[in-house]
């Protein structure tokens, strides 16, 4: 069975070509839907967290077709690269190891925080070929700590940002769910420094609490800040039909050119 596979839908949004390593993931955030996908309770989905089997001998299987590739990698849409499980595994420093040899463009999307700076050292080898991302939810860490009770803290998140920036590494933030909008624009505002570019989505189908949200006037807001601070940014289908009188442009709301790595294929990354 392939580990790399081209996401369908929404989640084609997030990337062109995705990867998930394990079976499960350990941060326990309240909103997340994979625990119905997997058919399993959430105290499964989140206490019983491995490595796919065979993971990265099949990952090098699917390096050689992909080799070259002009499209990213995400690790990973479902689950988190650097979940706790991964400090004993270690499958995503594996799983780097092999996307660089085969010249593999990769996008990291965590809630790992610091944990992801254990692997700074292949990161940075990867030059412009790479992006590291966090998803960010709340500012105010009691929230964050109510909603995803075993992620890194916004803190967290935001200092494994700028470590990154700092050492010349690209960042990315996402934004979804947006569950309070005042928190993810305060958390837009804190992260101008360290993070080069934005995808901003919203609360989907979490108890009706979407509803009750102005999603015109935060999207208004977000494109004031963020092309007042000339930052690259994509605004998600489902923001975008909930906010329809907000006027975007090019990259703004296309997915495959926001998404598209340009490289020639005989520089060596």
């Amino acid at each position: 069975m392939s580990i790399i596979y081209t996401p369908k839908g929404k989640a084609r949004e997030y990337s062109p070509l995705a990867a998930n390593f394990y079976n499960g993931c350990d941060h326990g955030c309240i909103y997340c839907y994979a625990p119905g996908i997997k058919r399993q309770t959430r105290e499964e989905y989140n206490t019983c967290v491995t490595p796919r089997r065979d993971l990265l001998h099949q990952l090098e299987r699917d390096c050689k077709q992909y080799a070259y590739s002009r499209q990213q990698v995400l690790f990973n849409f479902m689950g988190d690269p650097y979940c706790r499980a991964n400090d004993k595994y270690k499958i995503t420093r594996g799983a780097l190891s092999l996307m660089f040899n085969n010249h593999i463009p990769v996008a990291i999307l965590t809630k790992g925080g610091s944990r992801a700076l254990q692997d700074i050292d292949i990161i940075k080898k990867f030059k412009e070929h790479i992006k590291v991302g966090a998803t960010l939810t709340f500012y105010d860490k009691e929230k964050s700590i109510e909603w995803e009770p075993r992620a890194a803290s916004p803190e967290d998140r935001m200092s494994m940002l700028r470590q990154f920036h700092k050492e010349g590494v690209k960042t990315w933030a996402s934004f979804e769910p947006v569950i309070e909008p005042e928190e993810s624009l305060t958390l837009i505002k804190e992260t101008l420094d360290c993070v080069d570019e934005y995808k901003i989505g919203k609360l989907n189908n979490h108890k009706g609490m979407d509803k009750a949200v102005d999603w015109t006037s935060f999207l208004a807001s977000v494109v004031d800040v963020l092309r007042g601070a000339n930052k690259p940014f994509y605004i998600k289908y489902d923001l975008r039909q909930a906010a329809p009188t907000i006027k975007l442009y090019g990259n703004e709301m296309n997915y495959d050119e926001f998404n598209l790595v340009h490289w020639d294929r005989g520089e060596l990354f």
